[in-house]
């Protein structure tokens, strides 16, 4: 779960971690208000949206009266920000942030993120703060340092002086450092985060170590344990589809695609998304019913795939191990029958119970088109798509 900027700060400055003093706003007025509570003489105007890039865009707004603060959070509030992680028709900014100013001397960057391989949190700095750090990882790799911590041991003394190295710090830096490490390390763990990205932190004109910048992502399956931070989650800022199947605990992530796709498993679904681009269409969406889905999950399923515009066809692709092939094709036929199809459909079903989900799906009398494998399926709903085109 991403939050805002604002809210990840609340987080981290409850950590005790170094932050500038901000009030988020949520009209023209209380940014003004806002700002006289900070006091001058310069401000930052931030939109709020849940995407990097905002600088760049006109999100981010360095202004030095409140007139300007004024005219700023009245040119953003309600405006459409168009980043490089929003896609064309960008977020609509329905809440600002507004900030005391800082000095700036340096800029870095700092993230911590889960590493995969070895099971541990890895640190991540770059001298080369205030930049999209794919970018960094493209053209100067060697400017980037990872660092893993082990778990049991959490942030040790090496760990501070290995991130001050590679960022050049001097002794009294690394002095507030060591703090600030460890405080991002324990808000990391203890809120279960699953990304922390600090872009920039800087080093102000009087020698001190801010995060000037958050971005924080919250692992969804651990949110039971921390009702607080639920309760930070801006439904404004997700794709409807995406909140319709976390009701029904469906992996769903809408993309920019045509052909619509209900798969069991990550990697089933993967595959079936790369197959479809390897002949020549993109997916619509990412879904996994999982292992375990009912009839009624299924049917809801369906339901979010055909209520996207863009979608022109369908494919079902099924490997049945504890996914039964008669529940899905139940599922398919309940929705079919309750929304209608009005897209080319290919299904394919292999596994547990496959002979009873086929003839589940024969009798139904739909406009369906079977398919043997997932290489099968690929061609035909490509094929299909292009001809209804």
């Amino acid at each position: 779960m991403n939050v805002h900027e604002y809210q990840a700060k609340t987080v981290l400055r409850d950590f005790g971690v170094p932050v500038p003093r901000g009030i988020p706003a949520f009209t023209a007025d209380e940014a003004v208000d806002a700002a006289k509570a900070l006091g001058g003489p310069v401000w930052v105007v931030k939109a709020q949206i849940h995407a990097g890039g905002r600088g760049k865009a006109g999100g981010v707004k360095v202004v030095k009266s409140a007139d300007d603060v004024k005219k700023e959070a009245t040119r953003l509030l309600g405006s459409i920000l168009v980043t490089h992680q929003t896609g064309a028709k960008g977020k609509q900014v329905n809440r600002l942030y507004i900030e005391e100013g800082s000095a700036i001397d340096k800029e870095f960057y700092l993230s911590m993120l889960v590493d995969r391989e070895t099971s541990r949190v890895a640190i991540v700095v770059s001298t080369e703060g205030g930049m999209d750090i794919e970018q960094v990882a493209h053209d100067t790799p060697d400017k980037i340092v990872s660092i893993s911590v082990d778990p049991v041991a959490n942030i040790c003394p090496h760990h501070v002086r290995s991130v001050s190295k590679a960022l050049g710090l001097d002794a009294d830096l690394q002095k507030q450092m060591s703090p600030l490490l460890t405080n991002l390390y324990k808000a990391f763990v203890d809120c279960d985060m699953s990304m922390l990205e600090i872009n920039p932190l800087v080093v102000t004109k009087d020698k001190k170590l801010v995060c000037l910048d958050a971005k924080v992502d919250f692992d969804n399956n651990a949110l039971y344990a921390h009702p607080e931070i639920a309760k930070l989650r801006d439904e404004t800022e997700e794709d409807p589809k995406e909140i319709e199947a976390s009701k029904f605990d469906l992996n769903y992530i809408a993309l920019d695609g045509t052909i619509g796709c209900m798969v069991n498993g990550a990697g089933l679904a993967m595959a079936s998304m790369d197959i479809i681009k390897l002949y020549g269409m993109t997916p619509a969406n990412f879904l996994d019913v999982g292992g375990s889905a009912t009839k009624e999950r299924v049917t809801a399923a369906f339901k979010i795939i055909t209520s996207d515009p863009n979608v022109k066809g369908i494919l079902v692709n099924i490997f049945g191990g504890i996914m039964r092939c008669d529940v899905i094709a139940e599922g398919v036929v309940a929705a079919v029958k309750e929304v209608g199809l009005k897209v080319p459909l290919v299904v394919r079903l292999e596994g547990t119970n496959v002979e009873l989900g086929k003839k589940i799906i024969a009798e139904s009398k739909l406009n369906v088109t079977s398919a043997d494998d997932l290489d099968d399926a690929a061609q035909k709903i490509v094929k299909a798509v292009k001809e209804a085109a």
